[in-house]
């Protein structure tokens, strides 16, 4: 999978973690697959509420570790709520935190959440200047939602249901957003191409491709605007 990844000429792959264990291994990963791979660190809504006091602990040590890019996926899911939302809550403030102690972006789960979410996100004090605060992972808000974001700072970044004629917010915002403030990513295994289909980091050309057809820029303007929005993480 990675040497399909090399050879359509992708360049970086960022793995996260959802809870402690998948964080562990995302570590491994990057510490084998250097540099091509990264790795974030970070208990997603759906796992808060299985997360103890020693899981946390866990955590904030993974994140030291210098194969981290940042915490994630942290966030808020309101669709399923398979954590109490208060916990859920609790789980994103503190993740925030470890963020801004560690001076790392954040990669940003939102369900249901978008007036939430940008609250928090406005208001959290990390990453200051020119660096990208965070990213907005298979961002399914609205262009106000995302002018607003990434004015502050944050990236969005968009997965295949951008090419999805019913994704009118996303398409929006991938028209208006400046550039270097998106990115690209497969959130594999789900929203891949087909029902039964690999989705891998070869998707993300998929989605390049449609993102300058909303543009109405070439993939290479695409691409090269990625890749300076990458650089800002």
């Amino acid at each position: 999978m990675l040497e399909r990844a090399v050879a359509a000429g992708i360049e970086r792959i960022l793995v996260p973690g959802w809870d402690v264990a998948s964080s562990e291994a995302a570590l491994e990963l990057a510490h084998l697959h250097a540099p091509l791979v990264e790795a974030a660190v970070g208990v997603h809504p759906h796992d808060a509420a299985a997360t103890d006091e020693r899981g946390w602990a866990r955590l904030e040590a993974l994140a030291a570790d210098p194969a981290c890019r940042a915490i994630g996926e942290i966030g808020l899911d309101h669709v399923r709520n398979l954590s109490p939302p208060d916990v859920q809550r609790e789980a994103f403030e503190r993740q925030l935190a470890l963020g801004a102690e560690r001076d790392l972006p954040v990669l940003v789960h939102d369900r249901d959440a978008h007036a939430e979410v940008t609250e928090l996100l406005l208001a959290w004090t990390g990453r200051p200047g020119g660096v990208a605060r965070g990213v907005l992972h298979a961002f399914s808000g609205d262009a106000p939602m995302a002018a607003s974001l990434t004015g502050a700072g944050y990236l969005v970044s968009f997965a295949l249901p951008v090419a999805f004629r019913s994704a009118l917010g996303p398409r929006e915002a991938a028209r208006t957003l400046p550039s270097a403030t998106y990115l690209v990513e497969t959130d594999a295994p789900y929203l891949g191409p087909e029902r039964d289909g690999r989705n891998e980091p070869v998707t993300t050309l998929r989605i390049a491709a449609e993102l300058a057809r909303l543009r109405q820029e070439s993939v290479e303007e695409v691409v090269a605007s990625v890749r300076r929005a990458w650089e800002r993480l």
